[in-house]
């Protein structure tokens, strides 16, 4: 039933722009109070034209409020940067896809695992590699040298995995002999302007940093991550993320053939575990970046959950519209379907009940 209601509302909706009026502060404001979200950046970008959003507080319980430099923590969402990072350098020929990424260079927590050798940036791109999410907490101070094992054949479906964007992240600054910082700034974050991002924590960020908070709106303390990884370590802004939404939506920086690996199924999206036929036919995986099938048409999408700061991104490339919001709060995930409907419009997003489900 689902999907025959997805396709008549396609049908009705077909890929219609929506001329309604912004929402207010107050009616965003509100939605947050609601979900018991302490502070959130929100920009939504159509046509050149951005409505960008700073709102409520960097910590509950304290009067320093979010502004459109707040730093919060995008965690996953970061995955996005890397995998624009790494199609840069297939264009240069530094990396190519399908060559099994142990044949670059050795990966010692991956030594002695079985079929380890056939991994790609593909599969890594794509979350089918067969690797756990995290082997451990990747916070922890033994995950760095913990042993990594598959759990899952190669290319055989889709399960995801932080590990395989690490494997991927190491290997990348083994061909350039450069750590992942230097690449993400040179690659992304000077040419797209984003002067508020990075994956490692730095000094100018503790002026205006946002703490996190668990679902009962207690703050956490700030992570001061110490080393970069495009995985779950990004530190940025929405109004920063929009710009390299905008990017990735139209292409800039990539050739054209490379630029559509970001709109173009690499796979299925069949969760590991599930028989065959258990795909949903309105989500699949790119390099890079989720797909989902909507009323609106085709949308990339990502989901960023560092535990107390959560977030989303999703775009619509056919009308050039995006919409990204960054939460300082476990409860950020309350509010995705109603800001979705808010900014796109009334109609079917596919993402957020394929997340649920």
């Amino acid at each position: 039933m689902k999907n025959l209601f997805l396709l008549l509302l396609m049908l009705l909706c077909g890929r219609a722009s929506y001329a309604q009026a912004p929402p207010t502060t107050a009616t965003l404001t509100a939605l947050m109070q609601k979900a018991g979200v302490p502070g959130m950046q929100l920009v939504y970008a159509h046509g050149g034209r951005v409505r960008a959003y700073a709102l409520g507080q960097r910590t509950a319980g304290q009067p320093a409020a979010v502004d459109a430099t707040t730093t919060f923590e995008a965690a996953s969402l970061g995955k996005a940067v890397l995998a624009y990072v790494a199609l840069r350098l297939v264009d240069r020929g530094v990396l190519t896809l399908d060559k099994p990424l142990l044949a670059y260079a050795p990966y010692p927590r991956l030594q002695g695992a079985a079929n380890a050798d056939r991994i790609t940036a593909r599969m890594v791109l794509g979350h089918t590699t067969g690797l756990p999410n995290w082997a451990t907490n990747p916070l922890s101070p033994e995950w760095p040298t913990t042993p990594l094992r598959l759990k899952y054949a190669p290319d055989s479906c889709w399960n995801y995995s932080g590990e395989g964007y690490v494997f991927l992240q190491k290997t990348l600054e083994h061909l350039t002999g450069k750590p992942f910082e230097t690449l993400a700034r040179e690659e992304v974050f000077q040419p797209l302007r984003m002067k508020h991002s990075g994956f490692a924590w730095q000094k100018k960020f503790a002026a205006n940093a946002a703490s996190g908070h668990d679902g009962q709106r207690q703050p956490v303390a700030i992570s001061h991550f110490p080393a970069a990884y495009g995985a779950f370590s990004l530190l940025s802004t929405a109004a920063d993320y929009s710009r390299f939404l905008q990017a990735v939506m139209t292409g800039q920086g990539l050739k054209p053939a490379t630029a559509l690996l970001l709109r173009t199924p690499a796979n299925e999206a069949r969760r590991c575990g599930q028989p065959a036929t258990a795909t949903d036919p309105f989500i699949a995986w790119a390099c890079g970046v989720g797909l989902a099938t909507t009323s609106r048409g085709l949308a990339q999408w990502q989901w960023g959950d560092n535990g107390n700061f959560k977030g989303f991104y999703l775009t619509l490339p056919g009308t050039q519209e995006s919409l990204v919001f960054l939460t300082n709060s476990s409860n950020g995930p309350k509010m995705a379907d109603e800001l979705l409907h808010l900014f796109f419009g009334p109609g079917e997003y596919s993402a957020l009940q394929w997340l649920a489900e």
